[in-house]
């Protein structure tokens, strides 16, 4: 529809650029800049965490031995699911590994669930409330913090963390050090730079494959969600290419949704066990 006098126009790219853009401490100068903070990725991350939280207590506060409900039931499946795949990877002490399995899973559901959000809904309610920025816009935020590459870069982080955590809890300091230098070629001192180098990029590439594939697939579903909702954006009145493309719209959108209900456990899934399979290649010997 034409615009209303005083209004900004807005083109399908500046419409996705929008819905794309974070509400952020200050703007970003370069690819990699570390004074910027993503506020909306930090505020989700932290709230669906403690959803996660609040979920996996009542699963445990709820445990019966009689006949569980659906919401017991459903988590001794989960439970389960998750102890097999973990007694199957991790060949020791899974005191704390197996829930921090549980825990990542059901977390990187929840977050990558926030897809289903309608992609205008906190755009919308910003503007019935009258928030816009400087330039007329309604304030940057976005709802899937997996989406991110900030945010999943910092889960891979964390599981790098225990990585080399585990690696010299399983093998001690000396005996993870020596692993660096002497594995996979030999002990031959003419080969410790040699290993020492593929070991520092075999524990790069797999922080940066774990948080790429996440953020990948997060960030390509957002988009097609933005790009089949501009197809309703042509309305212009019961017009037959109005019609068609709305129609196409909920067609689109439909299909997409459905399959997005096995995207979003898959690649929780996925981050999951590559989780359990790097922590349990800590435990294995050089």
């Amino acid at each position: 529809m034409a615009p209303e006098a005083g209004e900004h126009v807005v083109t399908s790219s500046s419409y996705i650029t929008h819905h794309l853009g974070h509400w952020r401490s200050s703007p970003q100068t370069s690819i990699v800049d570390f004074h910027v903070i993503n506020y909306d990725t930090i505020f989700w991350s932290v709230l669906l965490a403690l959803v996660t939280f609040l979920l996996l207590r009542a699963a445990a506060k709820g445990a019966t031995a009689g006949v569980p409900g659906r919401f017991q039931n459903a988590f001794e499946s989960l439970v389960e699911l998750v102890e097999d795949q973990s007694k199957s990877i991790v060949h020791g002490n899974r005191t704390f590994i197996a829930p921090l399995a549980l825990t990542v899973l059901v977390w990187v559901v929840l977050m990558n669930s926030m897809d289903f959000l309608p992609v205008d809904l906190f755009a919308t309610a910003f503007r019935w409330a009258g928030l816009h920025t400087a330039e007329g816009h309604e304030p940057f935020f976005r709802v899937v913090p997996t989406a991110d590459l900030n945010g999943t870069f910092g889960m891979g982080l964390v599981v790098f963390f225990f990585m080399i955590y585990y690696g010299i809890k399983i093998h001690s300091f000396g005996g993870f050090i020596k692993g660096l230098f002497t594995a996979p070629f030999g002990h031959h001192p003419a080969l410790w730079l040699p290993n020492l180098f593929i070991n520092i990029i075999e524990y790069a590439a797999r922080t940066v494959s774990l948080s790429m594939r996440l953020f990948g697939n997060m960030f390509a579903g957002e988009l097609l969600f933005l790009l089949i909702a501009l197809l309703g954006a042509t309305w212009v009145g019961f017009t037959t290419q109005s019609v068609a493309l709305a129609g196409l719209q909920v067609l689109l959108g439909t299909g997409w949704a459905l399959f997005h209900l096995l995207i979003v456990p898959l690649q929780a899934f996925i981050f999951m066990m590559l989780t359990l399979v790097y922590i349990g290649q800590a435990h294995e010997g050089h």
